[in-house]
């Protein structure tokens, strides 16, 4: 072999190379995302950017909308489908859909009034029952998809109309099962608020493990020889997140404060983003819904990744079953239907999950429910009626999935795929 060429050293191709890109100091770190952006990286920004728009307007209209109490109440409104919805993005990370979201949170709220109310069963047992059906049904959706190759939006489609028939079979003839008022399931999704000073702790606490993830991460990738934030603006990032949350604390506790119910969601999406962004399992969702043949032959276990995705999804749209039925203190036959299902899928993409896959994180849920809920209490509080509202999150359902296209054909320019 000629020592020439055996002494060629691999080198990178050109400046997308992070290795390349000596960009030291805030000033280099906000060049490197205004270059994300350039190149179809949009990030957050579109949604939070029409998130400030629709309160604008909204509070232009009707005063009360930014009020303390309709915050609130906004908050714990938005738990239910929200919680969905963050199931919603597993499955549309892996490239795959799920149309039976509602059907499978209804059949789950109306077992679990069942045995809590009807059989007597503890509750903890009965959300534990309601939770493992949903479970069960992901798995059933899995095997069906891997095994036999039927596409998920069929298979889902037909769970949606078969779970809606159990579901009005489980309830029987009266058809509505009331949730007593005094149990810990109602306290916690109506009543149970966080006391001040511990929403102030939470609040420093959400922003110090922001600040010690984001300094592991530069460190871990300073160690692999990439580029990485400096301290300084992870701390500025930080500071910023603490005086918004502190602020937001303070302007909630003007009234009712902050509920547990809405605690408990924000923390399970922190956890959920966790998972998407620092193990294992998370990395091979993205890369499976990038690439399916491209992890199979990396060695991902393809089938499992769907598994685990469509189980996850599943199993939170019991879970937000649920929690709309404790906040109702009622489980009936509407439970599930009605717009459930398209606002879970709505609020997901509008948030920022790619419908092709592969892009998206935990937080796409939680802004993209705030989104369709602002809408839902704005034109509420302006004595319109559904017809306004489903309109406007369609006209924005329709944008956010504009924008996502007019950004993948940018990455795919500028060779991010």
């Amino acid at each position: 072999m000629n020592n020439a060429t055996t002494d060629i050293r691999p080198v990178a191709v050109d400046l997308r190379d992070e290795r390349l890109q000596v960009r030291g100091g805030v000033r280099g770190t906000a060049r490197g995302l205004v270059d994300r952006l350039r190149s179809g990286d949009l990030v957050a920004f579109p949604v939070v950017a029409g998130l400030i728009i629709i309160w604008t307007v909204l509070d232009t209209s009707n005063p009360t909308f930014l009020s303390s109490a309709n915050l609130g109440n906004l908050a714990m409104e938005s738990v239910p489908v929200g919680v969905m919805a963050l199931g919603i993005v597993c499955v549309l990370l892996v490239g795959q859909i799920d149309l039976s979201v509602g059907s499978v949170s209804g059949l789950a709220a109306a077992g679990m009034a069942v045995l809590f109310v009807n059989q007597g069963w503890p509750w903890p047992v009965a959300v534990l029952a309601a939770l493992t059906s949903g479970a069960l049904i992901g798995w059933f959706y899995a095997q069906v998809f891997n095994r036999l190759g039927v596409p998920t939006f069929v298979i889902t489609l037909a769970g949606l109309l078969s779970f809606l028939g159990i579901q009005l079979g489980v309830l029987g003839d009266r058809g509505s099962i009331n949730i007593p008022f005094d149990s810990t399931l109602v306290h916690f999704a109506q009543t149970a608020y966080a006391p001040a000073w511990l929403s102030y702790l939470l609040a420093l606490g959400a922003a110090t493990g922001h600040f010690l993830s984001g300094r592991a991460h530069a460190r871990e990738r300073s160690r692999e020889g990439l580029s990485a934030h400096p301290l300084r603006l992870i701390a500025l990032r930080s500071g910023a997140l603490l005086a918004l949350l502190e602020f937001a604390v303070w302007y909630l506790n003007r009234a009712r404060g902050i509920g547990w119910m809405y605690v408990a969601f924000v923390a399970l999406v922190v956890s959920v983003h966790y998972v998407l962004s620092r193990t294992k399992w998370g990395r091979a969702l993205y890369a499976v819904g990038g690439n399916a043949e491209a992890a199979r032959r990396a060695g991902i276990n393809v089938r499992r990744v769907y598994t685990a995705a469509l189980v996850g999804c599943t199993t939170l749209a019991a879970l937000g079953g649920v929690l709309a039925a404790a906040r109702l203190a009622s489980a009936n036959q509407s439970s599930g239907g009605g717009d459930v299902n398209l606002n879970a899928i709505a609020a997901a993409v509008i948030g920022g999950a790619s419908l092709f896959g592969g892009r998206g994180t935990a937080f796409s849920a939680l802004l993209g429910i705030t989104v369709i809920q602002s809408i839902s209490s704005g034109l509420t509080l302006l004595s319109l009626n559904s017809a306004y509202r489903f309109a406007v999150t369609g006209a924005v359902l329709l944008l956010a999935v504009a924008l996502d296209s007019v950004a993948r054909r940018s990455r795919v320019s500028h060779g991010r795929g």
